[in-house]
């Protein structure tokens, strides 16, 4: 199993474009992003002042002449105060900027959830929610990342090693000043060309940590299944077998990892000590005091100490770019299905639906609908039938526009429904859908959900009116009794039920009902039938049935076959045909006997 896309190729070059897109987000909170650049500043100022106050404590400490405590204990304030101030300064521009990061993380996670919303049918149907969610998780982390180190620790981290370069050109001479930026230099170079090396390993590990979690969800979602078929050992063997490619990618990555801390560890160390023997060289020549050699080693270890640092933000920059990518791609992806840029809101008047020459597939070489073309007139209950894979519910998709049709037209009231809004065209539907799949809350949400701004008597009245109040009162908690993950706590028939309180609480100009009461026995059925005749009076309904007893009230019935309407007309009409809609009536009645 794979994740829904993979991480970035180790050999494509760094994503610069990632921070033109976060710029607006840190636009957001101008004042802050500068009282926290101000604080960045002056604790740099004051860390670079802190060897000068060890080298004049030390030399004063050493100096014969200096009798008096007082410049010594002078110093050494001095430099609790600059520590205390650098930590402090830290802080408070952490502070600062912790809110612009987390509304970043906000706004991106919140347009992200809009965008899997507005993409299609189709992109929905073929992802894997398990892989989907770590990509997004990864890359948010990412983008959080980035926002805090890119502003607080990238830049601060490249002026810090320019001004101590320049305070060693200047006070110690060339020598000094040249095997820090030689050293800054290997290290960066070095850091660099070693992640991108080590970028493959974490791709790979991310490929495994994707699928070892996609393989997780889909078997606990599929958990009622893996129970009917005995397969909990496959199952397990499968999530292992996941679980060993993740081990084995994690091993490598570890192992690469080693490599680069090694290399690292070895350029700090090498650059370390010719510091401090060139030092220690020119105090015993006389040429620099012992305060002198302390402040070389005290910027030393300063420098390093941030150096060590930007090699870690690199490694996490190149890590985090490899995991955002997926979450940027996910945003440029365009739905299938979208609103032209002049969409108009669809005005229902009567609610007339038409299919002109409707033709649809969803792989070229499988035509789904053939020319199918029909009218539902203004309150009147249209049905269609037929054997499976003719088209049906096809029909129901194209008329939401998860689906736009290949050729032809519907219109609604003479609107193309593809030129209007699909929010104002889906506003104006209402549906009952053959697999109901309900949301882990209460019974009563799971209802209000067909309108969440309904008052408690309407959400109560849709209950009574779907036949759900005697099985609610049955229940300990009732109307509050959660359903579980995706109602599996719930019968199908219950389920249905929940449905059909949706579409009655909705209320909206045009009723769909696919195989709405597929699930209920012969008494339910025909109880909610009756309800939902007095809900569809006046209402354009379209009906897509199995059972044909719960559409011989039908105005038409619309016979389909290999995507095509064969037979229409009303229940007597059919049957007096003796066609295909006549056969089928005969084998469901001979199967009620």
């Amino acid at each position: 199993m794979r994740p829904h896309r993979l991480p970035v190729d180790p050999d494509t070059p760094m994503q610069w474009q990632v921070f033109r897109q976060l710029w607006p987000y840190l636009l957001e909170f101008k004042q802050r992003v500068l009282l926290a650049l101000l604080c960045l500043v002056a604790a740099k100022l004051a860390s670079i002042g802190l060897p000068f106050i060890l080298k004049h404590t030390v030399d004063s400490l050493n100096d014969d002449t200096v009798k008096a405590l007082a410049v010594p204990l002078s110093l050494v304030l001095a430099y609790g105060v600059l520590r205390l101030s650098n930590v402090l300064l830290g802080e408070v521009r952490d502070t600062l900027f912790g809110r612009v990061t987390e509304r970043a993380m906000r706004r991106l996670g919140l347009q992200v959830f809009e965008h899997l919303h507005r993409l299609d049918l189709g992109f929905h149907l073929s992802r894997q929610t398990g892989g989907l969610s770590r990509d997004i998780e990864r890359g948010t982390s990412g983008i959080s990342f980035l926002m805090r180190f890119m502003v607080f620790n990238i830049g601060p981290t490249l002026l810090e090693i320019a001004l101590v370069v320049g305070v060693l050109l200047t006070q110690y001479g060339a020598s000094f000043a040249m095997i820090i930026l030689c050293s800054v230099i290997a290290y960066v170079w070095f850091s660099m060309k070693a992640t991108d090396w080590r970028t493959e390993y974490v791709r790979q590990a991310n490929q495994a940590d994707s699928s070892t979690n996609t393989r997780a969800i889909d078997s606990l979602l599929n958990y009622e299944t893996v129970k009917y078929f005995n397969n909990e050992k496959y199952e397990a063997n499968l999530y292992d077998t996941n679980l060993a490619q993740w081990e084995q990618a994690r091993r490598k990555n570890r192992l690469s990892l080693f490599a680069l801390n090694g290399g690292q560890a070895l350029i700090i160390a090498t650059a370390m000590t010719a510091m401090l023997l060139l030092a220690a060289l020119e105090v015993s020549e006389g040429n620099m005091t012992i305060g002198d050699f302390v402040l070389i080693n005290a910027f030393t270890m300063q420098i390093f100490m941030p150096l060590n640092f930007l090699g870690f933000v690199y490694r996490e920059i190149r890590g985090s770019l490899a995991n955002i990518e997926n979450l940027f791609k996910l945003l440029e992806t365009r739905p299938q299905v979208g609103d032209p840029t002049d969409a108009r809101e669809l005005s229902i008047e009567q609610g007339r639906i038409t299919f002109n020459n409707v033709g649809f597939y969803y792989h070229a070489d499988r035509q789904i609908l053939k020319d199918v073309s029909f009218s539902v007139e203004p309150g009147t209950k249209v049905a269609v039938v037929g054997e499976s894979g003719a088209g049906k519910s096809t029909l129901v998709k194209l008329l939401f526009r998860f689906y736009d049709p290949k050729s032809g037209s519907i219109d609604i009231d003479g609107q193309n429904i593809a030129d209007v809004t699909q929010h104002s065209l889906r506003q104006h539907i209402g549906i009952v859908p053959q697999d109901t799949v309900l949301f882990n809350d209460s019974i009563f949400e799971n209802i209000r959900y067909g309108r969440p701004d309904a008052s408690e008597e309407e959400v109560n009245e849709a209950i009574r009116l779907a036949h759900l109040d005697q099985f609610i009162s049955n229940l300990p908690d009732g109307a509050q009794t959660k359903v579980g993950e995706r109602g599996l706590k719930l019968s199908g028939g219950e389920k249905q039920r929940v449905a059909i309180a949706r579409a009655i609480l909705k209320r909206p100009a045009i009723l769909v009902f696919d195989e709405a009461t597929s699930s209920l026995d012969s008494q339910s059925e025909q109880a909610i039938l009756r309800a939902l005749r007095e809900v569809a009076k006046g209402h354009t309904s379209l009906v897509i049935a199995h059972r044909l007893s719960t559409i011989v009230d039908a105005d038409t019935i619309l016979v389909m076959s290999q995507g095509r309407i064969i037979e229409q007309g009303n229940h007597a009409t059919l049957l007096a045909q003796q066609g295909m809609y006549a056969g089928l009536w005969q084998a469901q009645q001979k199967q009620a006997d």
